[in-house]
């Protein structure tokens, strides 16, 4: 894994990290959690995404 690719995908599960927080909290559904995800997924194109 390069350093950039180990970036993206640290940022992409720190955003997760924080995208669950929400969505335990009743902040977000969890229609907003998939769409937040994609655009996530999109974004950082992690190399493992979530598993």
């Amino acid at each position: 894994m390069t350093k950039e690719q180990f970036e993206r995908e640290k940022n992409y599960r720190v955003s997760i990290s924080l995208l669950k927080s929400l969505l335990e909290r009743g902040i977000i559904s969890k229609k907003d959690y998939r769409k937040i995800d994609t655009k996530l997924a999109q974004k950082y194109r992690p190399v493992f995404g979530s598993l």
